[in-house]
């Protein structure tokens, strides 16, 4: 049964299984009662469930939802993407922000991909929706198990460590993903199955996008070597976060032990590589130093080769005095 509440809102079994697991995912993330969730909203499928799903567990907690959509003004389209969106959402009883953005002048200023760009912007937007919203309020985005293995497989392409095999995070500050473990065709298909509509973005046809050929040619090739191997990335996801955020803890552990009132940093006995390199990161801050750089300053220190600065960047550099390092910023 629909919740009273909420006019015009189909259901079916599929949708039914599918809100409850997403209210269970809620609940895990904790999400108390009563919270403002800002719902990141494309009109696509996977965003449009999101919108369906959460609704329903509106009565039970008295979350208030807001749906939240960034027009990037990449193509004729998507103005029209935006109207539907606020549509849809008004036919749920529902409140939504839409804002529009020039996704391609930001990218030439900044020097970056579009897809990067778009993100950057997506991301910002949501945050001022979100703090307008309160300092309680959280961003729910409907990042998918496919999703998440497209990510892990383009870190895998470009070479990564545990960070990037650990893929897309469920809970990052106060943007939360709880619908990482369903998959996009199961989504869709409760859509298709209460008659809920969606928009299709061509954009996500084009092959100039690597996340594009990715989900196109890869993804479909890799699941031909094992049927579930999409629930496997996600599992190995997982075990990589938990052992990233392991390894994090013992490079801050070892770096405190090691790091003297004066803020130097007794490099001997060497400790292993990727314990060096997190206390490198740790200790420079953000942003992270290049990979070369951290290379470099863990080298350097293993084999106490003092007398000697690294730059790492960002206006700091690292100082080796026999044994020794120190992290030094600006001049």
């Amino acid at each position: 049964m629909n919740p009273p509440s909420v006019p015009n809102c189909p259901e079916s079994a599929l949708i039914s299984t599918l809100a409850s697991r997403l209210e269970a995912a809620l609940l895990r993330l904790g999400v108390p009662d009563g919270a403002h969730l800002i719902l990141a909203v494309s009109g696509g499928p996977d965003s449009m469930a999101l919108m369906h799903l959460a609704i329903r567990a509106v009565p039970a907690h008295g979350w208030r939802l807001l749906v939240a959509h960034l027009d990037h003004g990449l193509r004729d389209g998507s103005a029209a993407d935006a109207q539907f969106v606020a549509g849809a959402a008004s036919e749920l009883g529902l409140p939504s922000t839409v804002s529009q953005t020039d996704v391609a002048a930001m990218a030439a200023e900044r020097g970056d991909g579009l897809e990067e760009a778009g993100r950057v912007a997506r991301y910002a937007f949501l945050e001022e929706v979100a703090a307008a919203a309160g300092p309680d309020a959280l961003i729910l985005t409907a990042h998918t198990a496919d999703d998440e293995a497209e990510t892990v497989l383009l870190h895998m392409a470009r070479g990564t460590g545990l960070a990037g095999l650990a893929g897309i995070a469920e809970r990052r500050g106060r943007v939360l993903r709880p619908l990482l473990g369903e998959r996009r065709a199961r989504l869709r298909q409760a859509l298709d199955g209460a008659g809920i509509r969606y928009r299709i973005d061509p954009s996500n046809d084009d092959p100039r996008f690597a996340r594009n050929r990715a989900r196109t040619d890869v993804l479909p090739a890799f699941e031909g070597l094992h049927g579930r191997a999409i629930e496997a990335v996600s599992r190995m996801a997982l075990q990589a976060a938990d052992d990233d955020r392991l390894l994090d803890a013992l490079a801050l552990t070892t770096l405190a032990a090691r790091r003297s009132a004066d803020g130097w940093i007794d490099w001997r006995p060497a400790p292993p590589s990727t314990i060096a390199a997190r206390m490198a990161r740790a200790v420079a801050g953000p942003p992270a130093p290049s990979a070369e750089r951290t290379d470099a300053l863990v080298a350097a220190g293993s084999h106490g080769r003092g007398g000697r600065a690294i730059e790492l960047g960002g206006g700091r550099r690292a100082v080796l005095r026999g044994s020794r390092v120190r992290i030094v910023h600006g001049t």
